[in-house]
């Protein structure tokens, strides 16, 4: 909710700080005293666009600051925290500075930011309702999202957006399949080709390491040989190195005892060196026996090789990728081979995708009409008491064609209203007068009010033109929006003001040639005394107050 607004330099206003409570509170006062101003800041704080008209005249520049209590969850938190910005223990400062020339800075939580972003969390924490600005209600593509809230549908459309999702990966899969055969067709004989020259070389995956190795020692066979010979000779002769390590050790085994266990540790490293050696020698034979000396052998190891490498960069792929190209090509021309078989079986998967997707979005269709029906009746419900008994409220369920079929469903959801009898329904905000417009938005607002994501709600002038019953109807409404939501109204009317928790006096005064405008809680008494000024005009007379107090209920 709004917890505080302050206001530097806009227009009337040089400094004001104003706190703002849960619950219905009314700001009233006489026309010019500057409400609109207040409102404008707001605005500004939430990210509408900037005018260097607003900048007081001899400032340089305009400031305004508005506190959010922002609890965990909460929309605009969310979207604090994937732009890596944090609200500071449950609170959300947005701070916008104007300058003379038109530019204008934005902040969230001192944090600069852009005037979009900005908007954004100015849009999930207050809906300001004015007699012809735009507001979500307005804007059909919000429609489904609010009947859907209304209708509590988020199971079903979850369910939705699933088998969509499934729905759009079978096809994808079978326009890929339908590519490929079409493809692998066109491209037949040189697929053909390509199989048989993989299926002859027969690639083994880790075979170029291998040849690689094998090559390696080849090419050096002769020094190799030498080498190795020289190491056999050097362990062998005039007598194995092995043999002489063991005949010490056994030496040394038979003056153990008399040496009291000092030769311990001789005799066993002996033992692990004669080991060694035999080991040693074993590995020397085994090299020794893998030596190939014929040329004929290493010019066929290099041709294998260069055939490896030849194929593998025709086809872009490491030598090592080889098997996995052969069996993906194999799988082409099987499919080729087999008339589609495979494009067959995802084909089907496919219908059966969109199939399930038909019985989920029906399904969905058939909630959302129950869920318009009631919707349609609880605001016709609140119409009448507004003075709109004669207006007509419909939520239209357009089917839309295939190609438009989304995550969403098979329909356009909007709002219509026909103000006359007689008259064809059309959008809100084209069909009502500035007025009507309003009190379709209360009435909207009130039967939705348990779905709202926006904590606070401000309506300007919601009671404009109506009077009496019509406008305690209003105040009423108001109050019972109050009871889940902060909601902040500017009213000319006492009937609404009456039924405010919280009362705000906006007032303009002049002090040494320069007019600003002032804003204060009013306490009870000064409270009625304002009422009293509204139900008479300039002059409040005691027949004024007696109403104030019998309309505040009081008498």
């Amino acid at each position: 909710m709004l917890r505080a607004l302050a206001i530097r330099d806009v227009v009337l206003i040089e400094r004001l700080d104003i706190d703002f409570k849960q619950g219905l509170s009314a700001l009233t006062g006489e026309t010019g005293a500057g409400k609109s101003i207040l409102l404008d800041s707001l605005a500004l704080a939430l990210g509408a666009r900037s005018d260097a008209g607003l900048i007081r005249q001899g400032a340089d520049q305009a400031s305004v600051a508005a506190v959010f209590d922002l609890p965990p969850g909460h929309p605009a938190a969310v979207l604090l925290s994937e732009q890596g910005l944090d609200s500071e223990g449950g609170q959300l400062v947005l701070r916008r500075i104007v300058e003379t020339g038109g530019r204008s800075r934005a902040f969230a939580n001192d944090q600069p930011v852009s005037v979009g972003l900005m908007r954004q969390l100015g849009d999930a924490l207050v809906e300001i309702h004015g007699q012809f600005e735009s507001h979500s209600l307005l804007n059909p593509a919000t429609h489904r999202t609010v009947l859907d809230a209304f209708g509590q549908l988020a199971g079903a459309n979850s369910e939705l957006r699933a088998g969509f999702a499934l729905w759009r990966s079978a096809a994808s899969a079978r326009k890929q399949a339908e590519a490929d055969l079409a493809r692998s067709r066109a491209e037949e004989e040189e697929l053909r080709f390509q199989v048989d020259e993989l299926r002859k070389l027969a690639p083994v995956a880790g075979e170029e390491a291998g040849l690689a190795e094998k090559r390696q020692l080849m090419m050096h066979a002769e020094k190799l040989a030498e080498g190795l010979n020289g190491a056999l000779q050097a362990l062998t002769r005039p007598a194995s190195v092995e043999g002489a390590l063991r005949t010490a050790g056994r030496q040394l085994e038979k003056v153990a005892e008399k040496a009291g266990g000092t030769l311990t540790g001789a005799i066993q490293a002996l033992e692990r060196a004669a080991i060694e050696a035999d080991e040693a020698l074993a590995q020397i034979e085994r090299v020794q026996n893998d030596i190939d000396l014929d040329p004929a052998h290493l010019e066929q190891v290099e041709e294998r090789l260069f055939a490896l490498k030849q194929v593998a960069r025709k086809h872009g792929v490491e030598v090592d990728r080889l098997p996995d190209l052969l069996q993906k090509l194999e799988g082409r021309l099987n499919d080729l081979d087999g008339g589609g078989q495979g494009l067959a079986r995802l084909a089907q998967a496919e219908a059966e995708a969109r199939e399930t997707y038909l019985k989920q979005a029906r399904r969905l269709s058939e909630l959302r009409k129950k869920a318009a029906v009631k919707l349609d009746q609880a605001v016709a419900a609140e119409l009448a008491p507004l003075k709109l008994e004669k207006a007509r409220f419909t939520t239209l369920l357009e089917t839309l064609p295939e190609s438009d079929w989304n995550e969403f469903g098979l329909e356009r959801v909007a709002f219509q209203v026909a103000t006359n009898p007689g008259s064809a329904p059309g959008p809100l905000n084209k069909i009502a007068s500035g007025g009507e417009l309003s009190r379709f938005m209360l009435a909207l607002k009130v039967v939705l009010a348990a779905t709202s994501p926006v904590a606070s709600l401000v309506f300007d002038e919601v009671d404009s033109g109506i009077g009496g019953a019509v406008a305690a109807a209003v105040g009423e409404r108001l109050k019972r929006l109050a009871s889940t939501l902060q909601v902040l109204v500017v009213t000319h009317s006492p009937q609404v003001a009456a039924q405010a928790d919280h009362h705000y006096q906006v007032s303009k005064a002049e002090a040494k040639g320069r007019v600003t405008t002032a804003i204060g809680l009013l306490e009870p008494e000064s409270r009625i005394e304002e009422v009293a000024r509204m139900l008479s005009g300039a002059e409040v007379t005691g027949e004024a107050r007696q109403a104030a107090w019998r309309l505040m209920g009081r008498a």
